[in-house]
């Protein structure tokens, strides 16, 4: 089965914690803070390799967490960084961002990467804390933990031209006969279950990659068939090649269908160049029908061409003229367009209250308590002295908070006071 398509989630490594340390040295009854800081927690990066082909390492696999970083150590000792992690996804792969539908990278190039998660920023130690009026202060702070998303993987295979057609148009027979491709083959519609990739080679200089996609019926674009899972690799093919089954009751209203689920899928694959080909010319009454069948497409200003797999009638010709095509349309793949992080007030904030209590909510702060070590009483009164910096005790006040009231901070839980939170 060919996965395509996979969910996984992300979790970038914590920041080391810092350290409350002092110098301890012979002649030296003084000695000054020496605690480091902790190293920052690892990344999580997807990278694209040329050696994977689809997404199902991901059926057995979907939790990925980068290393924490290393605590600080006293003598100014810094911790070491966390270890990242690359998860490898095949070429093509759009990595989007689940709960915000944000694209955050379209890898198409061997080796190309987005970092996914950043991690945590590692806590300073007192030794980043001494002034010339706290000296010897014993403070220090816990890391910062890493980021943790949610993405979807979503592959899109890269091709120079794509088949594509109703069921059984003949597009699986044509990619086993001109390529080493072996995909499965019956007669009946629904054979392709997947997309099958091939490379065609016409002489030393030229060959080009040509994909099979599963056939399309009507309303296809709207989750009918088989199809509608596959439309979304068309669109990194720079040319079609519509294959009409010239046994058909109706070939030019199939090629009306095909073409119209393309348009309701999006305006770019209508617009893409197309052969239109007719296909098993090998048997009799096609055979007969053909000259009708070519005038009717000539009617609309439409050159088909037509051939037979089986017999190789024709073939040869089509392959030079794809080959002869693709070498005017610029080999510029379309890609998704990557989304940056919006920009935002790190030091802004919000206040709200609930039957829980109330809630402050805004990047700096957040961040400032779940770095604080609650369990050091000069790291507690630093907190004071930042929510008053910040303009944040002032506000709490006059939205009404009151003595023992319960004050979250993101996710941190105090108790309210006048004077100091506890």
């Amino acid at each position: 089965m060919f996965f395509d398509e996979a969910a996984i989630q992300v979790k970038a490594g914590q920041g080391g914690n810092g350290c409350v340390a002092f110098r301890r040295e012979k002649g030296v009854p003084f000695g000054g803070p020496s605690g480091g800081g902790g190293g920052r927690g690892g990344d999580v990066y997807v990278r694209a390799s040329a050696r994977l082909n689809t997404l199902v390492a991901f059926q057995h696999t979907s939790h990925f967490e980068a290393e924490k970083g290393q605590h600080g150590h006293g003598k100014d000792q810094k911790g070491r960084k966390g270890k990242d992690v690359h998860i490898e996804v095949p070429l093509g792969t759009v990595v989007r961002d689940r709960d915000t539908g944000q694209v955050l990278g379209d890898l198409i190039e061997d080796g190309q990467q987005v970092c996914v998660a950043r991690g945590g920023r590692g806590g300073r130690g007192n030794a980043s804390f001494a002034t010339s009026t706290n000296q010897a202060p014993r403070i220090s702070e816990r890391g910062e933990p890493g980021e943790a998303r949610r993405l979807a993987l979503e592959l899109k295979l890269i091709a120079d031209a794509g088949l594509v057609g109703m069921p059984n148009a003949g597009k699986s027979t044509l990619l086993a006969a001109v390529s080493a491709a072996r995909p499965k083959i019956a007669p009946y519609p629904f054979t392709t279950l997947q997309p099958n990739l091939g490379v065609v080679t016409l002489d030393y200089d030229t060959s080009f990659v040509l994909a099979d996609l599963p056939g399309l019926i009507k309303d296809a674009s709207h989750g009918a068939g088989l199809g509608h899972q596959f439309l979304r690799h068309v669109e990194r093919t720079r040319l079609l090649v519509h294959l009409i089954d010239g046994s058909a009751n109706d070939p030019l209203g199939n090629y009306d269908t095909i073409v119209g689920e393309l348009a309701a899928f999006s305006e770019r694959l209508a617009r893409k160049p197309q052969f239109v080909v007719v296909t098993k010319m090998d048997l009799p009454d096609v055979s007969e029908m053909w000259p009708l069948i070519e005038e009717r497409f000539a009617e609309r200003d439409i050159r088909a061409v037509s051939i037979s797999a089986v017999t190789h009638e024709g073939v040869q010709a089509l392959l030079w003229a794809i080959a002869e095509r693709l070498s005017e349309i610029p080999a510029e793949i379309w890609t998704e367009t990557v989304e940056g992080e919006p920009l935002v007030d790190e030091k802004a904030f919000t206040i709200s209250s609930d039957e829980l209590g109330w809630h402050v909510h805004g990047i700096a702060i957040e961040r400032t308590a779940l770095m604080t070590n609650w369990d050091q009483g000069e790291s507690a009164a630093r907190f004071q002295r930042v929510l008053e910096a910040m303009g944040i005790t002032i506000a709490l006040r006059e939205a009404g908070v009151g003595e023992g009231d319960t004050v979250f901070i993101g996710e941190t839980e105090l108790q309210w006071g006048w004077e100091q939170l506890e």
